[in-house]
């Protein structure tokens, strides 16, 4: 199962690929170079497939978890100044998306969406402590009814170009369900409130919709 959002891509890699394909077998007459040549055309089109590609999952939804938005590797748990929305002090977890990662995004908890805004900006490579502040970015709030106001943010890498939100201020986030997409490596914060018992370490791989960040028993 693939991800709407790279309907258009796929379509056109496929278009590029089967091109490719043909192309090459009326205008290439040595075996080893047209066999290469579309190889390679091969290749590029499992590499867009398998970046849009979005699987099902089953989340346990519940109220009292925060879940990973996002799959890939926790690279920053620590006490930071949230500048853009709480303006205090707040416990920021961060995931890095690396190309071969799903980047669709989920929300990570249930509630109210209180806040979301586009910001345009820098492509600085995603793990950059500044690329939080100054890359192109979407900032979300949802307030939940056990951890109240937690904050998700979206961040473009050097790669990324496009960051899709879905979620739109006044609406119901359901756990789990898809919130975007990021195209093209990225990097996903959750800004909790301090105090939150982390149930992740550093380093540690995290699957979007299934790992339980943070528990509030």
């Amino acid at each position: 199962m693939f991800h709407k959002e790279g309907a258009k891509i796929i379509l056109i890699a496929l278009a590029v690929t089967v091109g490719v394909v043909i192309l090459s077998e009326q205008f290439i007459h040595n075996f080893w170079l047209l066999k290469t040549i579309q190889v390679f055309a091969l290749i590029f089109l499992i590499l867009i497939l398998q970046f849009f590609r979005n699987p099902k999952r089953y989340t346990d939804v519940a109220e009292h978890t925060i879940i990973a938005p996002v799959d890939g590797k926790v690279v920053v748990i620590e006490e930071v100044y949230e500048p853009e929305y709480f303006k205090d002090k707040r416990l920021q977890v961060s995931i890095f998306m690396s190309p071969i990662n799903v980047h669709v995004t989920r929300y990570p908890v249930n509630g109210l969406v209180k806040f979301s805004k586009y910001h345009p900006g820098k492509y600085l490579v995603a793990w950059h402590p500044k690329a939080s502040e100054e890359n192109e970015r979407t900032t979300i709030v949802i307030e939940n009814s056990y951890f109240g106001e937690i904050l998700y943010r979206q961040i473009a890498g050097a790669l990324a170009r496009r960051i899709v939100n879905y979620a739109r201020e006044g609406m119901q986030a359901i756990q789990g369900t898809d919130a975007g997409f990021i195209k093209f490596g990225s990097r996903v914060d959750l800004f909790l409130p301090l105090g939150t018992e982390v149930n992740v370490k550093l380093n540690q791989k995290a699957v979007g919709g299934k790992t339980v960040i943070a528990i509030k028993k």
